[in-house]
This record gives structure tokens, C-alpha cells and sequence, in this order.
């Protein structure tokens, strides 16, 4: 679920982004009180994600604007499928129209895409997460379209778990970080690049071991090596077309990246008339 008013205040910044001033078209060639309907409409198969925050976007320009959502987020539709009616003041509408679909395009994109990897894996047992390579100021947003998506989120940010990657071992070495993170009763993830530091993470109690842009016959004596001892996870270099053989290779989880940045947003537009 999303946590309304953190997502109020993205929006308000999106918004001011947007009109600033005041949307100087609109307010030219638009009567004030010229009343309007319109359609929101995918253009492509996808995953919804967003159609509440597009609806919080209509009425935080406009109160009176009028929003029938006709699907819920994480439903799967076709091309041409209406997702909302919107009716009401037909300037508010044309000004919060670009928002509105750039949160709803941006949002659906992700879970789309993240529906494609899931769909790679079902036949195996292993979770498919994302990072923390998130649009600065979107990371809530985005992590909720994985979700919608199928996935499953690694970590909200640097706050909420332990993972030591390779420039904190350059800093203070593997078996030093893992011992200090030890103590605050936590579990610790240790990101490896080399069988050897699989050994090493291992030994010091590693409670998750992250194969780091391993190859596929590296990963593969790594989960030999490691066997139940923690939780082994795959990340780097991660696509649809590999993602599947990585899974049969009897890895827990696999993180990626591309779910968050680097997803084609989905064609998704509104069609406007008067009422």
C-alpha cells in the first residue's frame, strides 16, 4: 500500500514542475468554465500500476474533478483497454494530463516489465527483487510498481538492512565489516565477487552472499560451495534472456536493476471532448 502523503508531496513537486506559473495555453484558449470528459487509455498490453496516484493527481490541481477508475493496480489488460473516465472543469483536465500519465506510463512500465522477468522464473523456487537504482524522489513509487509487477523489494534504502559491498571491504576488509554489522543482531548480506571471497563470506557468517557479476559456471560452483549455509543471491548483468538459466542453477534470489532503471514507460494517453 502506498503512504498517501509521502506521495502527496511527489506529486506537488511534479505538479509545480509542470505548470509553474500557470499553464499559459490552457488559461489562453480554454473558456474557464467549459465543462469536459475524458478517457484514459492504455495503448499497449501492461500491467497497471499508478491509476491512483493519476486519480490523487486530478484532484489535487481540482476537488471537484470527477475520476471512475475502471481497473485496479497489478491488473494485467490489452491494448486499447480503457483504464479511467475523468470528467469536469476541461481546463484542470488538460493542465494535469501530463502528470498524471507520466506517473501512470513510468509506474506501468515497471510492472510490465517486472511481470515479463516473473514470468521467466515461475518454475522455479527463487525470489525475484529489485535495487536501489530508483529515480531520485520516486524510490516509494517505483519499489510499489515492482510489487504490482510480482516482485518483491531487496531493500528501501541504506537504512533498513546490512549489505557490504565491495568498497566497504576495500575500507575496513570482509571479515571486519561482517563482525562490526554482527553486532547490532541483525542479518548481514555480503556482496562477493570470487570464489574465494564466497569463502571468506562464509567463514564469517555471512547470513546472504550476493554473486556480484559472477559468470554462469562461477555462480554455479558457488552454490555448490555455499549449499544452505545462507541465503544466495544473484545480481549483475541481468536480463530476460539469461535470467531463466540463472534461476536453474538453484540460486534464493536474484536482484535486478533494469526493473527500475531502465524500463520503457507504456504507451498510455487521454482522450479529451466536451461534455
Amino acid at each position: 500500500m502506498l503512504a498517501e502523503e509521502k506521495i502527496r508531496r511527489i506529486i506537488k513537486l511534479a505538479l509545480e514542475e509542470d505548470i509553474g506559473s500557470g499553464d499559459i495555453t490552457t488559461e489562453t484558449v480554454i473558456p474557464a468554465d467549459m465543462p469536459a470528459k475524458a478517457e484514459i487509455v492504455a495503448r499497449q498490453d501492461c500491467v497497471v500500476c499508478g491509476i491512483e496516484v493519476a486519480e490523487l493527481v486530478f484532484k489535487m490541481l481540482d476537488g471537484c474533478i470527477e475520476f471512475k477508475k475502471l481497473v485496479k493496480d497489478c491488473d494485467a489488460v490489452k491494448a486499447n483497454h480503457v483504464l479511467a473516465e475523468v470528467s469536469g472543469n476541461a481546463r484542470s483536465l488538460l493542465s494535469a494530463e501530463r502528470t498524471a500519465l507520466n506517473f501512470l506510463q513510468r509506474l506501468s512500465g515497471i510492472a510490465t516489465t517486472t511481470r515479463k522477468f516473473l514470468e521467466k522464473t515461475r518454475d522455479y523456487d527463487v525470489k525475484l527483487l529489485d535495487t536501489r537504482k530508483t529515480t531520485p524522489g520516486f524510490r516509494l513509487l517505483e519499489k510499489y510498481a515492482v510489487r504490482c509487477g510480482g516482485g518483491e523489494n531487496h531493500r528501501m534504502g541504506l537504512y533498513d538492512a546490512f549489505l557490504i559491498k565491495d568498497n566497504h571491504i576495500k575500507l575496513v576488509g570482509l571479515e571486519n565489516a561482517v563482525r562490526m554489522a554482527k553486532k547490532l543482531g541483525k542479518k548481514v548480506e555480503v556482496e562477493v565477487s570470487s570464489l574465494n571471497d564466497v569463502n571468506r563470506a562464509i567463514v564469517a557468517g555471512a547470513d546472504v552472499i550476493m554473486l556480484d557479476n559472477m559468470p554462469f559456471d562461477g555462480i554455479k560452483k558457488a552454490v555448490k560451495i555455499i549449499g544452505k549455509r545462507s541465503v544466495i543471491e544473484v545480481s549483475g548483468g541481468v536480463d530476460e534472456n539469461n535470467i531463466s538459466k540463472i534461476a536453474n542453477l538453484g540460486v534464493d534470489w536474484i536482484s535486478v536493476g533494469r526493473l527500475t532503471h531502465s524500463v520503457p514507460s507504456v504507451e498510455i494517453s487521454m482522450d479529451i471532448a466536451r461534455e
